[in-house]
């Protein structure tokens, strides 16, 4: 599975997503963090192969995250499950 790297001015907190590429949260989000100068990568699970999907949802399992996109990891610790601005700009504000 290879991530898609977005650059950004930003680099600081490290982000991952989690999205569906016909998810308008999941857009939202990216956009979001592209206008806020953010680095980030990412991997839609729809485009992602069958085995490769599998492994990313028992790797949401194992971190007890629900199954709902777009998935935030940030800085390997924190997860924000959904589109939460107030969420993701706090934890940008760290």
């Amino acid at each position: 599975m290879n991530p898609v790297k977005v650059d950004g001015n930003r680099s600081k907190p490290k982000l991952f997503l989690y999205t569906l590429s016909t998810c308008g949260w999941c857009k939202k989000t990216k956009e979001y963090l592209r206008e806020n100068g953010m680095a980030y990568e990412y991997v839609d699970v729809d485009k992602v192969t069958k085995d490769d999907q599998k492994e990313v949802i028992t790797e949401l399992k194992k971190i007890n995250v629900p199954l709902a996109f777009p998935i935030i990891i940030i800085d390997d610790e924190q997860v924000i499950s959904g589109f939460k601005k107030q969420a993701i700009e706090e934890a940008l504000a760290k």
